[in-house]
């Protein structure tokens, strides 16, 4: 049976982020958030906020994003993104705002608003920086220890530096457990040592098996999948045809200083032919 992958996002929001999926949330979140030294949460309440259509799932820029909410009335956003655009940084930064102005309801202070976790998963690096996992605050230029408030904390998690850890401690790092699970090129004799050790895993993976089973679940599955495709087919595509444009450009210019065409046949890829047409 095909392993359905964890980080499309329609299946992640099917398996973290519905009513009944609180206690493998619980745990991925407190895996996170480790960082950041904030008291483990022992409760936390899943916002269901939206319904799947086709065209949203075959929305290649629509985000399926996972919300949850704390006790103390943080709430928390999960975005899984597997797609490039450039702009992850400012794009997450702007989700956040829009969560933290929507924490202000007529007639109350500034001093309600709520604090907004942001968390990233992403398969592109956005933080140039080695480590796969990174975490932002607003802190005082000189002195760093100096937290302006704690409303916003946003984080970036890169499962590709993650994947080319040469070691992982999944004994003893649940974050390490999650981000293997995730994997899906994960061997199978991992899958279950992973489910055989982690509860919490092992609830999760028993939801995307129930999803690989239902025929609507795998249809909306395989189109978010091929909103994927077709939007890494696109860049490439346009990829290519940039690198020929500049050939072209290249080949022209050799040209026009005379260099011998095998020279730049060499240079540019260009098949003696191609370079010829331009000489007409």
């Amino acid at each position: 049976m095909e392993r359905l992958n964890p980080l499309n996002d329609y299946i992640f929001g099917k398996t973290f982020g519905e009513k009944g999926d609180e206690e493998q949330l619980l745990s991925l979140l407190n895996a996170i958030l480790a960082k950041s030294k904030r008291p483990r949460l022992t409760e936390i309440e899943v916002v269901e906020h939206r319904t799947f259509t086709a065209e949203i799932l075959k929305d290649k820029t629509s985000i399926l994003d996972v919300k949850a909410r704390t006790v103390e009335n943080t709430s928390i956003n999960i975005e899984v993104q597997l797609r490039d655009y450039g702009n992850m940084a400012k794009r997450s930064l702007f989700c956040w705002s829009r969560e933290f102005s929507k924490g202000l309801n007529a007639g109350e202070e500034y001093n309600d608003l709520n604090c907004v976790i942001a968390i990233n998963i992403v398969d592109f690096e956005v933080v140039a920086l080695p480590e796969f996992h990174t975490m932002f605050h607003l802190r005082e230029d000189t002195h760093r220890d100096y937290v302006l408030t704690d409303a916003l904390e946003i984080h970036f998690i890169d499962v590709r530096k993650f994947n080319a850890l040469a070691e992982k401690n999944i004994r003893e790092d649940s974050l390490h457990r999650c981000l293997t699970y995730f994997d899906r090129n994960a061997p199978e004799s991992v899958i279950k040592e992973l489910v055989d050790m982690d509860v919490a895993i092992q609830k999760a993976n028993d939801k995307i098996q129930f999803l690989s089973k239902d025929k609507d679940a795998l249809r909306e599955y395989h189109l978010r999948e091929m909103a994927l495709i077709d939007y890494n087919s696109g860049m490439s595509n346009a990829k290519a045809m940039g690198r020929a444009e500049r050939n072209i450009e290249i080949a022209k210019k050799l040209l026009a200083s005379g260099v011998p065409l095998e020279i730049i046949t060499q240079s540019t890829d260009l098949s003696i032919e191609e370079v010829q047409a331009f000489m007409t």
